[in-house]
């Protein structure tokens, strides 16, 4: 290069300039809009993770002076800073928010969402509407969470300081347990929404209004960028009614009944206030669209002081109640006790007022010395009202504050917690000993587990039934894939499989799995030792997958780890777990009908919820074809003559070019292997089948498997992968083992 060039400073790229940000412009996904997204199965990655692999969280927690930590944390509370200063001189209403709304997030439907990796501080839900000066809140935590550092997580701050908050304005709260591992790059696997715009609300079907409206799944919230309700109503139109309708839709969908509903809106709603004092043309981009010399601060305020009596963050301005830093009855006091009107906030936002002549109490400004301020409520909060069962609910609770203190805070400790899975996981002095239903609890095995050599002969009596290995693996299948990552919920543990509503749904094969159950119980009665049916079930499976190894030539000798007990009826909520249904498996070629969603992308959702990756996807699905374990027993996407075989025949024959497919019909759901020369037809398909063909990576997975010297390696893969979800569920153990002996 010549110095000239040197001198005068041209881009070191060709051309005179770089145009625009690095990696901006359309994406795969904007190019091709129905590609197979299989880059969630390799999320989270454990290269964005500083802590490293062997980091024991739980460890490290279990080392806190939680005493010393709380302490920490109420001084916080009611210690003002200049750059936010707390409303009334407390900052345990906004804490309570940021540790609802970071909890909020949950949804029943597939467990995504809550407080269990602090995903409050990504996008997309760290600048979502409703998260408006969250990150204030946040901010004020750093001194803690600096001085704690690894030893305390992000997501387990959140709601201690939440729980903190609670206790400091007067509320004994249920317990706390810790062990929230934080996330360390943006959720990309969640569908939050097909909505485009901020509080839109397309994922609703009908009207709210004559409630007969259909709230999509796996939808939580009522509007794109909200936790749960717009609190001025649907469409912000002010109606309670409807505003009710979608309170009771949403919270459902949080895993709340109609008491715990009310507890949970009376109760946050007892403390703090709602603002809205600067009109909305003042307040700058949420966090990620702010510049960067905001350092990650978003909605900056333009009028006024920016902050304190000029805060906007929803819109609506003003108080429920007339100390707002005490835990009392108060809201639901002023709720019922006075007839409320519309009125409108400087911000625009609708909202509601005592009508006058009423005499009503009046609440003190939050910064402004010796200013009192007329009393405000919400449409959401009208709707507690309104809504007859709502209505009976908040009565009950007016008649009795011990009762409505002790629902509260059960109910918020159910909010903080429900997305943790089972209660082994929790760690810390203020976990309570009670067991509740929503943890789904599972007896603590307390005899003797059984042996290698009980294991062996065990696996002799169940290989002697009259049971095909299809059948055997498939009901080990069915028990273990009920687990899903995102709330620890399901999974072979317990044996749900035995009870209602899991023995009567149509992916399990009903029948089959009635036969399977009885000839397992029959060999549980005979034998002369304690085995539990959870795992008599997963042995089966190894059982089953060993056989069909042997049959195709290769030796597997797998794992098994007993241990695992069996819940009861009573310990199992019928009602919650039908949301574990699926409605689509494409592991077994499963789908009740033709959804917005692609069959190949369900495939890929429910293989993320189970952790899978695209290699252990990629085995699993050829390995129960091989085997047959369709939920209907059918021959679809069976590729081979050898059924019952752990084969590689599924790869192999779906990669032969003397097989062109074609679509049955225009659903596309159907499709013919027909014989290029011949016409014949020689296999049927789904497109959950047709999709390792058809994608580019999970097609160079699968003809990995397809090469000559792939069998065995393929054999292995599969027995690695099936172990991994057996054990999925297995927090009872302190670490994983091995799937496969002697490899």
């Amino acid at each position: 290069m010549s110095s000239s060039v040197q001198t005068e400073g041209k881009c070191p790229f060709r051309g005179d300039r770089i145009s625009g940000a690095l990696g901006d412009g359309p994406t795969n996904s904007d190019w091709w809009p129905g590609r197979v997204k299989t880059e969630l199965l390799h999320q989270p990655s454990p290269l964005a993770d500083p802590m490293g692999s062997d980091f024991d969280y739980a460890a490290e927690f279990a080392k806190i002076d939680l005493k010393e930590l709380k302490d920490d944390i109420f001084k916080m509370l009611t210690t003002s800073v200049d750059w936010w200063p707390a409303d009334y001189g407390h900052y345990g209403p906004q804490m309570i928010r940021m540790a609802w709304h970071s909890a909020g997030t949950y949804r029943i439907a597939d467990g995504r969402g809550g407080t269990a990796s602090a995903l409050q501080r990504f996008l997309p839900i760290m600048s979502w509407v409703d998260n408006g000066n969250i990150d204030k809140s946040r901010r004020l935590l750093w001194p803690i969470k600096q001085k704690y550092g690894a030893k305390l997580s992000w997501a387990d701050l959140i709601v201690l300081t939440g729980n903190c908050a609670l206790e400091s304005m007067g509320l004994k709260t249920s317990g706390f347990g810790g062990g929230r591992l934080d996330a360390w790059e943006i959720d990309n696997g969640t569908y939050w929404g097909s909505e485009t715009e901020m509080t839109a609300r397309d994922r609703w079907n009908g009207n709210p209004a004559n409630g007969d409206a259909d709230l999509a799944n796996p939808m939580g919230a009522s509007e794109m960028s909200l936790i749960y309700v717009n609190p001025e109503g649907p469409n912000r139109d002010y109606d309670p009614m409807s505003s009710a309708y979608e309170i009771r839709e949403t919270f459902s969908r949080m895993a709340m009944n109609d008491e715990e509903t009310v507890a949970l809106i009376a109760g946050g709603h007892a403390f703090g206030k709602s603002h809205g004092a600067t009109p909305m043309e003042h307040i700058g981009e949420a966090p990620s669209g702010a510049g960067i010399e905001q350092q990650g601060f978003g909605w900056i305020n333009s009028h006024g002081k920016g902050h304190s009596e000029d805060t906007t963050t929803n819109g609506i301005e003003g108080a429920w109640t007339s100390n707002p830093i005490l835990w009392d009855q108060e809201y639901l006091q002023n709720l019922f006790h006075y007839e409320w009107e519309h009125d409108k906030s400087p911000a625009g936002a609708t909202q509601w007022k005592p009508k006058a002549d009423q005499n009503a109490r009046l609440t003190p400004d939050a910064h402004v010395e010796g200013k009192q301020n007329t009393l405000m409520m919400m449409t959401s909060d009208i709707a507690l009202k309104v809504d007859p069962e709502y209505r009976k609910v908040c009565e009950k609770f007016l008649s009795d504050h011990e009762y409505f203190s002790k629902a509260f805070a059960d109910a918020w400790y159910k909010l903080m917690h429900r997305d943790m899975g089972p209660k082994t996981r929790y760690v810390g002095v203020e976990v309570p000993a009670s067991d509740e239903i929503w943890q789904d609890p599972i007896p603590e095995c307390t005899h003797e587990v059984i042996s290698d050599s009980d294991i062996a002969e065990l696996k002799k009596q169940i290989l002697d039934t009259d049971l095909p290995v299809s059948a055997l693996v498939s009901t080990a299948w069915a028990s273990a894939s009920t687990y899903r990552n995102s709330d620890k919920r399901g999974g072979a543990n317990g044996a749900r499989i035995r009870l209602a509503p899991q023995k009567d749904w149509e992916v399990n094969n009903p029948a089959q799995l009635s036969d399977v159950l009885a000839k397992l119980e029959g060999i549980q009665k005979s034998f002369g030792k304690m085995v539990s049916m959870a795992d008599l079930i997963v042995l089966a499976g190894y059982a089953g997958v060993e056989k069909a190894a042997s049959d195709a030539g290769v030796s597997v000798s797998m794992s098994f780890v007993p241990g695992r007990m069996d819940a009861t009826d009573e310990q199992t909520d019928a009602e919650s777990f039908e949301w574990l249904r699926p409605v689509a498996d494409g592991f077994r070629n499963f789908q009740e009908r033709k959804f917005g969603a692609s069959t190949e992308a369900l495939l890929i959702d429910r293989a993320n919820l189970l952790t899978l990756t695209a290699p252990e996807l990629t085995a699993i699905v050829g390995g129960l074809r091989a085997i047959g374990c369709n939920s209907d027993g059918s021959d679809v996407g069976v590729f081979t003559d050898k059924k019952g075989v752990l084969t590689n025949d599924f790869f192999v024959n779906l990669y032969d070019m003397s097989t062109q497919w074609f679509a049955k019909d225009d659903d596309q759901m159907l499709f013919d292997g027909r014989c290029r020369k011949t016409g014949k037809i020689k296999y049927t398909a789904t497109r959950a089948d047709l999709v390792f063909g058809s994608d580019a990576q999970l097609r160079a997975v699968g003809e990995v498997y397809a090469a000559n010297d792939g069998h065995e390696k393929f054999v292995h893969d599969f027995a690695a992968a099936f172990h991994k979800v057996m054990m999925l569920d297995r927090f009872d153990l302190d670490a994983k083992t091995p799937a496969i002996t002697g490899k």
